[in-house]
C-alpha cells in the first residue's frame, strides 16, 4: 500500500479475543427482562386462576344452599305438592290422559270460581297451544268418594241445550267421557241442559246449565234411558266473545266445564276390608278421554289432541339443579318414621357443558391451594337435607353436589382463556426475536470486533496494533448501522493518521478514545390530595366510599345492596330534610322546597343510607318533572310513624309500573332504549328504607290548578320518642 509515495505493508486481520461475561452484561439484563416478563405473565394467570377457584367454590357452596331452599319453596306450593303426590309411580309418556291426585281432599266442582281457583292453584291442568286447559284429578282422601273430577277451560261456540224428553242428541252440544281401568271401560254421554232460570240462546247473555250423564249411551238415547244420578256436571259460558274483534252471537266464548265422574271400582273399594290404599296404585294406568261434541257429531275438543303440555312434575326440577347435582326425594311413613324411608324420585341436574377442558389445566386447578383445601379434598361432594310436611305425607329431600364439577367448569373456562395467555406469551416471544435478531445480535458482533481492535492496540509491535475492522455487514440506515459506519470511518481516518505519523516519526503516537452517552428520562407520580374535614365535598366522598365498599363486597349489585349493613342511630328527620333541601343544588337538583316543622321529629335511621334513599327519589323526581317546577318535601308525624312526601309536577306513572319501578333493573331503559339508566336508584331506596323499618310507595296525584298531575313518593319511618 502506498501513502505519500512510501510503501507501507498491508494491515493484518484483527485477532478476536475471548470476552469475559461482564462484556455481555447488558445483553443478559435484556434477556432477563423478557424472561421475567414471561414468568410474571404465567404467575399472574396462575394467581388469578387460584383466586377464581376459591371464589367459584365459595359461590358454589352458597348457591348449593340456595338451590335446596328454592326446591323446598317450589315443593311446598300446591303445584309442588301435586308433583309429590303424583311422583310414584311415574306417568308414562305418549298415552291417554291419566288423573292426578290433588293436594285437596275433594274438588268443589259445583262452584265455578272455586273449581277454577283449585285448578290454577294446584297447577294440575294440561295445556294446549290455543289456551285450552284440562285438569283430570281425584281427591287426596279416599273417603271423599270414588270420583274423577274434570275441569276444562275452553273457547266454544254458544251451546245448544237439550229439550226435555229429547232422545236425538245430534242437534245439541254434549260431552263424551270414557274411562278405562283394570281391564274395563266406562262411558258416558252428557248432553247440555240449560238451567230453568238461565238464558239459553241470548245474543249478549251468558249461558249456564248442567250436563246430564247417561251411562253407555250414544248419540241417540233409549226411550227408557235414565241419567246416572251420581254423574254431575256443569257448564258456564261467558256472554262476551273470546276474541273481542268477533261478532256475536256465533263467536267462540270462554267456557268452563266442571264434571264429576263416578268410578264404581273406587266406590266399591271404600267398603272393603282392610281400608283401601289411596291413591290407587294403578292410578297412572287409568286411560281417560274427554270430548266435546257439537251438532252433527262435530268434535270441538278432544283430550287426545296432540301438543298437550303436561303439568309441573318432579322431573322439571332438573332445570333448577346445576350440573352434577342430584336431588333424592324420599317419603317418610308418618306412622313409623323410624322404619326408614321409601324412595320417591331421583332428579339429576342438567348435563355438564360440552365445552372441552384441557386435562393438564384441570390437573393444575386441582393442585392449586385454596382456603380449606384439606376439607375439600377429603369430601368429593356436598350434601344438604331437609324435610317437607304435607297433609298426607312427610318428605325428606337430600341434595348432593359434585365438587369436581366446579373444577371441571373452571377448567373449561381456563381452557378458553388460555388462548389469551398463549397469545400474550407469543407476543413477548415475537418482541424478543425482533429485538434480538434486529438489534442485540448486531450489537454483540460490533462489541466483539471493537474489543478485538482494543485488544490488538496493546501489541508491542506497532505494525500489528492496527488491523482491518470489517463492519460492512453492520452498516445500515438505522441507529446501529449509522454508529457502525461512523466507527469504521473514524477508524479509517485514525489508521491513515497513524500511517502518516509512522512516516514522519515512528516514535510519535496518537491516542484516541471512543465516547458514548446514555439518556435517561425519569418519571414521577402525582400524589392524590386527601380531603380535609372542612372540605364541603367530604360528605359526598364518604358516601361514594360507602357505595364502593357495598357494591363490590358481593356477587351482584342487587345482592350487595340487599346485604349492606346499616348503622342505625337517632336523628332529627326535620333537621335532616332541611339539610338535604339546602344541599340539593350541590347534587345537581335545583328548586327543592321544604318548610321545616317547629318541632323535632326523631327517627331511628342510618344518616348516610337515608340520604342516599332520599337523593335517589329526588333525582327520579327531577328527571320527570316539568321544566321550571319545584320539588316539594313535606313531613308529617304521629305517635307511631313519621311520613315524608316527595312530590313533583309531571307525567304520571303507568298504574302497572307503580310497584315494578322499585324492582332491580326496572327503569325507563326498559321502554326507551336511548335512556341510560340501570334501574337501581329506587331499588336502593326501598331496600334501605326497609332495613330501617319503614316503607316507600309511589302514587299518581290528580291535576293541580292549570298544571298537569304529578307523582308523589311517600316514605314512612318509625317515630321514636
Amino acid at each position: 500500500m502506498k501513502l505519500g509515495g512510501l510503501d507501507l505493508p498491508d494491515l493484518p486481520a484483527l485477532a478476536l479475543p475471548r470476552l469475559p461475561l461482564a462484556a455481555f452484561r447488558r445483553r443478559i439484563v435484556f434477556h432477563g427482562v423478557f424472561v421475567l416478563l414471561a414468568v410474571a405473565t404465567l404467575a399472574l394467570a396462575v394467581t388469578l386462576l387460584a383466586e377464581e377457584k376459591q371464589r367459584s367454590r365459595q359461590r358454589y357452596e352458597a348457591g348449593f344452599r340456595q338451590t335446596l331452599a328454592a326446591v323446598e319453596a317450589q315443593l311446598r306450593s300446591p303445584t309442588g305438592q301435586l308433583a309429590l303426590l303424583n311422583a310414584d309411580p311415574p306417568r308414562q309418556a305418549n298415552r291417554a290422559m291419566a288423573p292426578l291426585v290433588l293436594p285437596y281432599s275433594a274438588l268443589d266442582f259445583d262452584d265455578p270460581f272455586k273449581a277454577r281457583q283449585a285448578v290454577e292453584t294446584s297447577g294440575c291442568a294440561v295445556r294446549w297451544a290455543d289456551g285450552t286447559q284440562l285438569c283430570a284429578a281425584v281427591g287426596s282422601s279416599a273417603y271423599a268418594g270414588g270420583f274423577i273430577y274434570l275441569v276444562a277451560s275452553l273457547n266454544l261456540p254458544p251451546a245448544r241445550a237439550r229439550e226435555r224428553g229429547q232422545l236425538d242428541l245430534l242437534s245439541v252440544h254434549r260431552a263424551r267421557i270414557s274411562v278405562s281401568l283394570r281391564g274395563a271401560e266406562e262411558r258416558w254421554t252428557a248432553p247440555f241442559e240449560a238451567a230453568a232460570d238461565g238464558p239459553v240462546q241470548r245474543d249478549a247473555g251468558g249461558l249456564r246449565g248442567r250436563l246430564t250423564g247417561f251411562a253407555d249411551a250414544d248419540d241417540t238415547l233409549a226411550r227408557l234411558a235414565r241419567p246416572d244420578r251420581d254423574f254431575r256436571g256443569w257448564l258456564w259460558q261467558d256472554a262476551e266473545c273470546a276474541d273481542r274483534s268477533a261478532a256475536l252471537p256465533d263467536c267462540l266464548r270462554p267456557t268452563l266445564l266442571s264434571i264429576r265422574v263416578p268410578i264404581e271400582a273406587y266406590r266399591q273399594a271404600l267398603f272393603q276390608r282392610p281400608a283401601p290404599v289411596w291413591p290407587p296404585r294403578d292410578l297412572a294406568q287409568v286411560a281417560l278421554r274427554l270430548q266435546w261434541l257439537g251438532p252433527d257429531a262435530a268434535t270441538l275438543f278432544d283430550s287426545d289432541s296432540p301438543g298437550a303440555v303436561a303439568p309441573f312434575s318432579l322431573a322439571d326440577l332438573a332445570a333448577t339443579l346445576s350440573a352434577g347435582e342430584v336431588l333424592r326425594i324420599d317419603r317418610v311413613d308418618p306412622a313409623a318414621p323410624a322404619a326408614g324411608t321409601q324412595p320417591l324420585a331421583m332428579v339429576r341436574g342438567r348435563a355438564p357443558d360440552a365445552e372441552p377442558a384441557s386435562p393438564w389445566l384441570t390437573r393444575l386447578i386441582l393442585r392449586l391451594p385454596t382456603e380449606g383445601e384439606a376439607a375439600w379434598r377429603q369430601a368429593e361432594s356436598l350434601q344438604a337435607d331437609d324435610s317437607i310436611n304435607t297433609a298426607g305425607h312427610r318428605y325428606r329431600l337430600v341434595l348432593t353436589g359434585d365438587l369436581k364439577s366446579v373444577d371441571r367448569g373452571l377448567g373449561a373456562t381456563a381452557t378458553r382463556l388460555s388462548w389469551f395467555i398463549a397469545a400474550m406469551l407469543a407476543a413477548i416471544a415475537v418482541a424478543w426475536l425482533v429485538i434480538e435478531l434486529g438489534f442485540m445480535r448486531r450489537v454483540a458482533v460490533l462489541t466483539k470486533r471493537a474489543a478485538a481492535l482494543s485488544y490488538n492496540m496493546q501489541d508491542p509491535l506497532l505494525e500489528r496494533r492496527l488491523g482491518e475492522l470489517e463492519v460492512a455487514d453492520l452498516r445500515g440506515r438505522d441507529e446501529l448501522g449509522i454508529l457502525a459506519g461512523t466507527l469504521a470511518e473514524l477508524l479509517r481516518r485514525v489508521k491513515d493518521g497513524v500511517r502518516r505519523e509512522h512516516i514522519r516519526a515512528e516514535q510519535e503516537r496518537d491516542m484516541w478514545q471512543a465516547v458514548g452517552h446514555e439518556i435517561m428520562s425519569p418519571l414521577q407520580s402525582l400524589m392524590v390530595l386527601h380531603g380535609q374535614d372542612a372540605d364541603p365535598s367530604r360528605r359526598y366522598v364518604q358516601r361514594m366510599q360507602q357505595a364502593v365498599r357495598v357494591l363490590y363486597g358481593t356477587a351482584s349489585p342487587s345482592e350487595a345492596i340487599a346485604s349492606a349493613p346499616l348503622q342505625l342511630a337517632a336523628i332529627d328527620l326535620n333537621e335532616f330534610l332541611a339539610h338535604v333541601a339546602t344541599n340539593a343544588p350541590f347534587a345537581g337538583i335545583e328548586n327543592v322546597h321544604y318548610e321545616p316543622l317547629y318541632e323535632a321529629v326523631p327517627v331511628q335511621a342510618d344518616e348516610h343510607s337515608l340520604e342516599d334513599a332520599v337523593t335517589h327519589v329526588l333525582r327520579n323526581a327531577d328527571r320527570h318533572r316539568q321544566p321550571g317546577t319545584a320539588i316539594n318535601l313535606s313531613l308529617a308525624a304521629d305517635d307511631a310513624m313519621a311520613q315524608l312526601t316527595i312530590s313533583n309536577i309531571g307525567a304520571p306513572i303507568e298504574p302497572a309500573m307503580l310497584e315494578r319501578i322499585f324492582e332491580y333493573g326496572v327503569s325507563e331503559a326498559n321502554v326507551n332504549p336511548n335512556a341510560e339508566r340501570r334501574g337501581q336508584g329506587l331499588f336502593v331506596a326501598r331496600t334501605y328504607i326497609a332495613k330501617m323499618g319503614g316503607t316507600i310507595t309511589a302514587r299518581n296525584d290528580a291535576h293541580r290548578d292549570d298544571l298537569s298531575g304529578g307523582v308523589s313518593f311517600v316514605l314512612t319511618l318509625p317515630h321514636t320518642s
